[in-house]
Order: structure tokens, then sequence, then C-alpha cells
């Protein structure tokens, strides 16, 4: 059925729409709103334009730290994957990295540079590069053998192996990376809005909070996960176009 995935999909939000709904009705909770409340909240802000001012802030360092962690990690995975030398040395600290709880370097961050756009812009790059790098890395190391065996062969210069067999072979898990990465610079960003200084969609949501318009804060939260789910789903469209003959599929199809 061709349009079975799409419908599974608005299925699945439907149930957690309407569970939402019924739990903020019980309620569960007096801070826990109903989801047409939150909506009604989250069309307020988007009438009298908050919310684009508050996404204007929250942008800015999202798109500056995922463009330098796409450029310096994709270079970085490449190095790591090609060079066994270089692998043995950074690989480590990437790995640590991504599994260490990274948000308790923001306050070393703040002090080194301050409360400003450089901090936020760190913490995205701390949290979107290790997966991108990690991913480039295992991409290139996992290039068939007997590909690059074969451009050897055939008296292929090493520029020509990279640029003609690796990274054709490597571009769609480097691309799973990089949206792997843009999903973890997301949460980088609102992290660094409700930890470094509340500007943006964390300004809204701590605001809220303490004034306790629940609905407001609970509809900032949902606009940011919505904002990139899109998207996630955009960049994986433009995959399944870019790499049409090596899809892979997803738990959505």
């Amino acid at each position: 059925m061709k349009h079975r995935p799409l419908l599974l999909k608005l299925l699945s939000a439907a149930l957690v729409f309407g569970a939402w709904e019924i739990a903020g009705r019980v309620p569960i909770s007096y801070s826990f709103p109903t989801f047409l409340e939150a909506m009604s909240a989250l069309l307020a802000m988007a009438l009298d334009g908050s919310l684009f001012v508050a996404y204007g802030e929250t942008l800015r360092p999202l798109v500056v730290g995922v463009t330098i962690s796409a450029v310096f990690g994709i270079g970085m995975g490449l190095w790591i994957g090609l060079s066994r030398g270089f692998e043995w040395l950074f690989s480590p600290i990437f790995i640590v990295a991504q599994a260490a709880p990274l948000a308790a370097l923001i306050p070393i961050l703040v002090m080194v540079y301050g409360i400003g756009l450089t901090s936020k812009v760190f913490v995205v790059c701390i949290m979107a590069m290790p997966v991108i790098v990690l991913n480039t890395a295992s991409a290139v190391r996992n290039t068939p053998g007997s590909l690059k065996e074969m451009a050897t062969s055939f008296l292929a210069r090493d520029r020509d192996v990279l640029l003609k067999i690796i990274l054709p072979a490597a571009s769609p898990m480097i691309f799973s990376g990089l949206r792997l990465g843009v999903s973890a610079g997301f949460i980088g960003a609102i992290l660094s809005e409700l930890k470094i200084t509340p500007t943006g969609v964390g300004d809204i949501i701590t605001y809220s909070r303490s004034i306790a318009d629940y609905p407001s804060m609970y509809a900032a939260i949902f606009s940011i996960i919505l904002l990139a789910v899109i998207f996630l789903n955009l960049l994986e469209k433009l995959e399944n176009i870019l790499f049409e003959g090596n899809n892979r599929g997803y738990a959505s199809d």
C-alpha cells in the first residue's frame, strides 16, 4: 500500500495526542494541560509573532553549530577512517564524548566564552559532532576492500580512490550520521538556552514555567519537537533521493 507509512504516522500521532488530551482532562497533574490548551497557546504565540522572534534566536546557534559540526565532523571522520594512527589517537575522544554527560561541560564553557552566542554554538557542536565523526569513520572503514583493491590494480591514485570509491560507498552512512548529528544539535540548542541564558524558545519555556503558564510551556516544547521531526524527515527524503539505489529503509517505512 503506497500511503501506508503516512497513514501509520498519522495514526500514531492521533493516539499520542488523544492520550495527551485524556491525561490533561483527568487531570494527572495541575501542571499538565490538555492537548487543545497547548495548541491554543501555540496558535496565540504564532499570531502575536513571539514564537517566530524566539526561533530567530534559537536557530542562530543551531545553524552555525550544525554547519561547523558537519564540515569538521565529516573531515575528521574521513581522516580517522583512513589513518590507523589517527584513529588510535582521536577516536577514543569522540567515543567518550558521545557517551559522557556533556551538559556538565556547560559551566566551563560559560567561564571561558561567556554567556553569548559562542558558548551556545559550542554546546551544539559538542552534542552533534561526535556522532557525525564516528559514523563517518565507520562508513569509511567499512568500504568494501575489493573495490579499493580493484582501483589500486588499475593504478588509481590515492585521491581518486578517495573521491571515486570511498566517498560514494560511504555517503549513505555519512548522511545518516549527519541526520543524527542534526537531531543532537536540536537538543544542544535548547539545552544551551536553558542552562546558559534564557533566550529564544528556551526563554519561553523558562518564563512560562515561572508564571505557571503551563499551556505555553508545553506549546513551546511541542513546537521544537515538531520542527526537529519535520527537518529530520526532510533530510530523510533528501537522502532517499540522493541514494535511491542504496536505500536501506527506516523504521518509519
